[in-house]
């Protein structure tokens, strides 16, 4: 009985055994069965993550392409203009040498010019000055033919020797106007300091205040400048 009781009970241990491994299989079967599940439905969505990202990493490789090329064709625009410009500024050097001498002959012309119209002009002042000076130590000649010929008593005065004198005062005075030597008018004139030099006053009813009523001695212009003043008395 005891033998028999004892296959019975191992007999019914292991049926319960079997029957719990059964049980144990089919939970582990459910277990890998939703998990294959879920691994298929999270699959497309993991692949639509990747290809968005695979896109943008696609469009960062082509900026970076652009980048690296950017430099390279902005480096050979630079060089392209840089080729133009030492086209342009290349120059012969012998037209750069006769340019620069053409330049200097020219300037040294200029000056040339300009120093010769200068010393010409200089020339001129000396010359008028000194003709000028001359001139005016003739005057007083000129004054003395006309003082004795004013002090030639009137029934002399066609007499050989005052008509001598008065030829001579004539030519004399013709060769001062061709020089242009001329005399300044200053009677009956107003009063011009720059022509005339007052050197009193002189009542008269004949002209108003402020005009030269008597001429003392009188002046001389050499061309636009005055040779000598006028000496004359002036109306008060």
């Amino acid at each position: 009985m005891s033998s028999d009781v004892k296959k019975t009970a191992t007999s019914a241990k292991s049926k319960n055994q079997v029957e719990k491994e059964e049980v144990l299989e089919e939970v582990l079967e459910e277990l890998e069965q939703e998990a294959k599940e879920k691994k298929e439905e999270k699959e497309p969505e993991a692949g639509e993550e990747k290809a968005p990202k695979a896109e943008a990493e696609v469009a960062e490789d082509k900026a970076e392409e652009a980048k690296e090329k950017a430099p390279s064709e902005e480096g050979s625009a630079d060089e392209k203009k840089k080729g133009l410009f030492n086209k342009k500024e290349k120059k012969n050097p012998l037209q750069d040498k006769v340019d620069e001498l053409n330049d200097k002959v020219l300037r040294q012309m200029a000056e040339f010019e300009n120093f010769r119209k200068r010393n010409e002009s200089e020339k001129a002042q000396q010359f008028d000055k000194g003709q000028a000076n001359v001139l005016e130590k003739l005057l007083p000649i000129v004054d003395n033919f006309e003082r004795g010929l004013a002090a030639v008593p009137e029934e002399e005065k066609d007499g050989a020797f005052a008509d001598g004198m008065n030829k001579i005062y004539k030519q004399l005075v013709k060769q001062l106007e061709d020089l242009g030597v001329t005399p300044i008018e200053a009677l009956g004139k107003e009063f011009d300091p720059n022509l005339h030099n007052a050197v009193m006053q002189v009542e008269s009813d004949e002209y108003e205040s402020g005009i030269v009523a008597q001429e003392l001695q009188k002046g001389y212009m050499f061309h636009d400048t005055v040779l000598r003043h006028s000496m004359v008395g002036v109306t008060p």
